[in-house]
């Protein structure tokens, strides 16, 4: 998965990411991915670079 640059970039990654697994738990390889995707968006809204996962 490509790091999002910026906010709106991470924004609808983290869209995508939920709607396909809409109504359901993830699964831990899925929360874990989430989270990445919570840090790009974080380090997104503060200006801070990620490095890739």
């Amino acid at each position: 998965m490509a790091t999002p640059g910026t906010p709106d970039e991470a924004n609808e990654a983290i869209r995508l990411f939920m709607q396909e697994r809409a109504g359901r738990p993830l699964w831990a390889h899925e929360q874990a991915e989430y989270e990445e995707l919570l840090d790009a968006w974080s380090a997104a809204v503060h200006g801070h670079a990620v490095a890739p996962a």
